[in-house]
């Protein structure tokens, strides 16, 4: 990985903390780590926001995951891929969808309301956003309110990393060959990214 900012020591008391808890969890230290450390109170924010979303409950769960994959497919953001293919397999969700995010369109894997959630996260992620009524209103009378705004959120925050990560350089480190996934670089819906 070539980042456009040079990683900086990881150091102090929390930086052993982050340097441990993410060497457990991954095997090692993600380089990434490395480029926002440059700025810890941003990482700080960015990391415990990530920490509460996983707490909210009203969404399911895979489609949450799902239409950050999209996100971050759509974007171009191979270390969102990675990173979440990698915890797809650690919360036990269905590593066959997973694979297939980058091509879901064409992808016969996926139910009608997967395919509602992945337009939905891409017409979010598009400039200018391109969410209808429609696909709010039919996210809605499936989902509920309570989990489309969670969702919406979740999408949100994709855009927010994804975009990040894609800007400063920071691409995958390998985490889903971990566990025996390859990520996909493509983008889905336009042109592969090269």
């Amino acid at each position: 990985m070539t980042t456009r900012i040079e990683p900086t020591e990881i150091t102090g008391l929390y930086g052993a903390i982050v340097k441990r808890f993410a060497a457990r969890m991954f095997g090692s230290v993600p380089e990434s780590l490395g480029v926002m450390w440059h700025n810890v109170p941003v990482l700080k924010a960015t990391m415990g926001f990530g920490q509460k979303t996983q707490k909210w409950d009203r969404c399911d769960e895979s489609l949450k995951s799902f239409a950050h994959m999209a996100v971050a497919s759509y974007v171009g953001c191979t270390w969102c891929l990675d990173f979440n293919y990698f915890m797809a397999r650690d919360q036990g969700l269905d590593l066959d969808k997973a694979r297939e995010i980058p091509r879901w369109r064409s992808s016969r894997v996926f139910s009608p309301l997967e395919r509602e959630v992945l337009e939905y996260a891409e017409a979010m992620t598009t400039t200018p956003i391109a969410v209808t009524d429609e696909m709010v209103a039919s996210l809605s009378r499936q989902l509920g309110p309570a989990a489309l705004v969670e969702l919406t959120n979740i999408i949100g925050f994709a855009n927010l990393t994804t975009r990040g990560n894609v800007a400063l350089g920071i691409e995958s480190e390998g985490f889903a060959a971990a566990c025996g996934l390859k990520p996909m670089a493509e983008r889905s819906g336009v042109a592969s990214a090269s």
